[in-house]
Parts: structure tokens; C-alpha cells; sequence
């Protein structure tokens, strides 16, 4: 249940790109989240619109969301009339124009790649999609990262380079012969995108490389930053070599590493947990209080659209939510907006036995992580609390997104 289930496999077919959004768009290049009433329902959300119900998410990044799942304010406090007065008095300066960039993705086809290209694309950037197949027109670049081929011509005029391919690990069990293929497929193709970069004539600015919070391994209790030491396990070992391959991007290419948590999305992470939901067998995993650290999908890539444009933060970076949850909070949720029951536990060694380490990596490890650093770089959480991020991810499902 971390960000290694929503990396790119592969990269056929490409999706097809998606028109520029409308006025209400949020700024995704200046990090800006769209402003409606603090507390109210949101309208859903289809594909290429932004979400309606965004929140500051200016709380401390480690606040436990409170357990009153009501509005945070009430509509009147909202449109009160100080409130109304100080926002027609307020004038906004003038905004320096920014320079539509040109960014290079691998895993472009994937459900992170797919809601970045849409993003990128609406706030006025180019989106060049690496492709293992045959590049069909000039917003394509082949690629094979498993034989290491990248032309180096390709990163000509590119301002910033995307990785978010590698293999799933929702698929269980963890055989020893897959255990290196989730490893190998990350490393083969970072290291590609690297060496590239190397050969270039003029290397890009910037470098996001996928990351993921199985970097931290189960800890609970602690409160994580990026700087806490790796946890222990195979993913933060598979994470460890992921980073250590990106940070062999040259030296005047500014590298991120994007530890993504659990991404809230109508496909991904979400899907299992809602088709356990929709059947009515939804139930706390393990005893349900193990921290889960997850972002909605329209916040993970408008963070990465942030660091591109409008950051210099390097090295690693938390991409998840600003409240912290539990499994607990987050499946009883679903259950409640899917209107099914929550009654059926998976105990521990139930699900020890029948995932063996993906079990206890995936869905029973405690993560409590902080979004600090990235709130401090000035990005705005559209869905700040988790059943903000479970509605608009419903929403999107249910009306065809």
C-alpha cells in the first residue's frame, strides 16, 4: 500500500492528452490550490477538472485529523461578512509570468504519469512522454531502460526529467524471482535516465526521481522526516537503491526524490480496499491503528508540478498528506461514503500468512510522516484531510473519471 504500487509498468498505450483546464483550474505550476468554503461538500470531480473543496492545509504536518469527521467550520463563520470585506479589499500583486517548461516522464501512461501529463499540460508546460515502442510524433521519445538506450540528443531543450517507472508490488507473492524484478526494473531505469543525462549537451535543470515512504520501514510511534535513517526490510532496501541510482545525476542537475505515500486515486492504491469495501467484507487490517501515510492523486502530481517550477528544495521529500491516519480512519471512511458496512477484522497473522512479507510491508507497517518540508517550500494540500482525498477519488469513480 505504498507509492511503489502506482509506478509504471510500462508505457503502452500512451493516453491521450488532455485539453488545458478552464478558468477554475488550479495553478499547479505555482503550487496554488483552488479556494471555495472551508467545510462545505465538494461537486464531483471529473477527469480534467480541479477539485472543488480544497482546504489551506496549513496545519502543523504531524496533527492527528480530529475524529469529528464533520465540517471544520460552519458556512456561516465562512462567508461572514469581515471575512467577505477583508477579501474584496485585498489586491493581489502582479505575478511574475513564468516560462513554460518542457519535462521528459518516464511512466507517463501510468495513474501518477497520466494526472502529471494532464497538469503539466494545463498550466502551460510541454509533456514528452518516453515511450518503449516506437515514437509516434515529436511529444514521444523511445526508450528500452532494460537495455539501457536512451539517445542523449533527446534531453535537448528539456528543462526538467520524470521518473516514475518501475514494477508493481501489489503483485504477491514476493518470489524471490520477483523481488528482483521490482528491484532491477527501478534501478535499470533510473540508471538510463542518468547516463543519458551524462551524454546530453546540456543536462536538464532538474531531476524528480520516484521514491516511496517504504523507505522508513514499520515504525510506530515515531514521527518521520526526511532526515530519519532507513528502516529495515525489503522495501527500504528497494527504496535505498532507488535514490542512491538517482543521485548519479550530474552534478549541476538539481535531484528530488519523491517519497510518495499511499496515493488515493479511483484506480491504484484505493481499488482493492474499495472492491473489499463494496462487498461488504471491509474490516480493520491487523487492528486498523498502524499509521497509513496517503495523498490524493490530484496532490501528488501537483506537488511534483511544484518542485519542477516553482521549488529549489533537493533531495528527498515526503509526498503525503498533511494529517496523518490511520488504516483504521481510512477504511471506516470508504466504508461509510461507499454506505457498506465495516465489520469484518483481518487479524495480523491472517494476513501474515496469506501475503508473507508484503502483508506486513504493505498493509500491517506503521508510518507516521511528516509533510513539513514540503508545506515549508509554500505548497498548498487541495484534500489537507483524508476524507477530503477519499471523496474526490469516489467522486471521480463513480461519475467515470
Amino acid at each position: 500500500m505504498t507509492n511503489e504500487h502506482q509506478v509504471d509498468p510500462g508505457d503502452d498505450p500512451v493516453p491521450e492528452a488532455v485539453s488545458p483546464a478552464k478558468a477554475d483550474m488550479v495553478d499547479a505550476a505555482g503550487g496554488t490550490t483552488p479556494s471555495t468554503t472551508p467545510g462545505m461538500t465538494e461537486t464531483p470531480a471529473t477527469e480534467g477538472t480541479a477539485p472543488t473543496t480544497p482546504r489551506d492545509g496549513t496545519g502543523a504536518a504531524d496533527a492527528v485529523e480530529p475524529e469529528d469527521e464533520g465540517p471544520a467550520e460552519s458556512v456561516l463563520e465562512a462567508v461572514s461578512p469581515v471575512k467577505a470585506t477583508l477579501a474584496s479589499l485585498a489586491t493581489p500583486a502582479a505575478a511574475e509570468p513564468r516560462r513554460a517548461l518542457r519535462v521528459l516522464l518516464a511512466g507517463a501512461s501510468g495513474t501518477i504519469g497520466t494526472e502529471l501529463v494532464r497538469q503539466l499540460e494545463a498550466a502551460g508546460h510541454t509533456a514528452i512522454r518516453l515511450v518503449r515502442r516506437e515514437a509516434q510524433g515529436p511529444l514521444e521519445v523511445s526508450w528500452s531502460p532494460a537495455e539501457g538506450r536512451l539517445d542523449p540528443a533527446a534531453l535537448d531543450g528539456i528543462d526538467a526529467v520524470v521518473n516514475l517507472s518501475g514494477a508493481t508490488i501489489s503483485r504477491v507473492p514476493w518470489t524471490a524471482g520477483y523481488r528482483r524484478q521490482i528491484l532491477d526494473s527501478r534501478i535499470s531505469a533510473t540508471r538510463t535516465l542518468t547516463q543519458a543525462m551524462a551524454a546530453a549537451a546540456t543536462p536538464p535543470e532538474a531531476f524528480l526521481s520516484g521514491s516511496a515512504e517504504g523507505f522508513y520501514g514499520d515504525r510506530p510511534g515515531e514521527t518521520l522526516t526526511e532526515d530519519s535513517p532507513r528502516g529495515l526490510g525489503f522495501l527500504p532496501e528497494v527504496v535505498d537503491a532507488w535514490e542512491s541510482a538517482a543521485r548519479q545525476a550530474p552534478s549541476g542537475t538539481r535531484v528530488v526524490l519523491l517519497r510518495t505515500g499511499i496515493v488515493l486515486a479511483e484506480k491504484g492504491a484505493l481499488q482493492p480496499i474499495r472492491l473489499l469495501t463494496n462487498l461488504g467484507v471491509s474490516g480493520p487490517l491487523g487492528g486498523g491503528q498502524q499509521h497509513w501515510p496517503w495523498i490524493s492523486l490530484y496532490d501528488e502530481a501537483a506537488a511534483i508540478v511544484h518542485l519542477i517550477a516553482s521549488s529549489s528544495l533537493s533531495g528527498p521529500v515526503n509526498l503525503v498528506g498533511p494529517t496523518p491516519a490511520t488504516a483504521e480512519r481510512l477504511m471506516r471512511y470508504l466504508a461509510r461514503r461507499s454506505h457498506r458496512p465495516y465489520l469484518v477484522p483481518a487479524p495480523r497473522f491472517a494476513l501474515t500468512l496469506a501475503l508473507g512479507d508484503a502483508g506486513r510491508e504493505l498493509l500491517l507497517a506503521s508510518r507516521r510522516i511528516s509533510a513539513a518540508r514540503l508545506q515549508e517550500d509554500g505548497f498548498s494540500f487541495a484534500h489537507p484531510g483524508v476524507n477530503e482525498a477519499v471523496d474526490w477519488a469516489v467522486n471521480r469513480s463513480e461519475h467515470g473519471a
